[in-house]
């Protein structure tokens, strides 16, 4: 098989390009997820049904269905009728933020159920509300223990953004499958992604586990 690092070479700054709307795409998933699935989590938890069915609905939903089917429900369908045009970058964000969210919010509800009960129970006697005690005593505790689950949640989103091309969002798959159509090669520009892909998981997971060493 004959390698050609030249097709590499040409393509590389824009593999590069598509690396970095790659790294924004995710970054700005999981942190829009975070939050809305922090809210899903205490939906979840709930002790109203109506407010806690809606939420295991949401989770049900969007961890039962193929990420790439809602990302196309989004793109052709939500993000239409939200801005009477498609937009893959919003679309891509939207749809992994919305799938983000139900794995977070059971990342959520897993790290406070974890918490003894014994604690909330003690800084409400110390006079402090429910809010202050989830606040201050609660989720500090629950982060702490939630930091794997949550790393493992970002780069499942890294890849799983690759995704995003169906959808001609200007990724790092994208330009790989531009590479590949141009030249008609398949070694090149997938290999190329792969190790871009490796590169990136795996910079994560040391500073995951740096940060983990950190918060003990």
């Amino acid at each position: 098989m004959d390698f050609r690092f030249d097709i590499i070479a040409y393509y590389l700054p824009l593999l590069l390009k598509g690396t970095l709307v790659t790294i924004g795409v995710s970054l700005a998933s999981i942190l829009l997820g975070a939050i809305l699935g922090l809210g899903i989590g205490f939906g979840r938890m709930s002790r109203h049904a109506w407010i806690r069915f809606p939420a295991a609905g949401y989770i049900n939903f969007f961890r039962g269905t193929p990420l790439l089917v809602q990302i196309l429900m989004v793109h052709f369908g939500l993000i239409p009728l939200l801005i009477d045009r498609t937009d893959p970058i919003i679309a891509a964000i939207l749809a992994l933020t919305l799938n983000s969210a139900a794995y977070t919010a059971e990342i959520f509800r897993a790290g406070i159920q974890s918490i003894e009960r014994g604690q909330t129970e003690a800084a409400l006697s110390l006079g402090m509300t429910r809010h202050q005690a989830m606040r201050h005593i609660v989720l500090p505790q629950a982060i702490k223990r939630m930091i794997p689950a949550f790393g493992n949640e970002f780069i499942v989103l890294i890849k799983d953004s690759s995704l995003v091309a169906y959808i001609a969002a200007p990724e790092l798959m994208y330009y790989s499958n531009n590479m590949r159509g141009q030249y008609l090669r398949v070694w090149e520009p997938y290999l190329t992604a792969s190790l871009i892909y490796l590169i990136l998981t795996y910079s994560l997971s040391k500073l995951l586990q740096y940060w983990e060493r950190r918060m003990k």
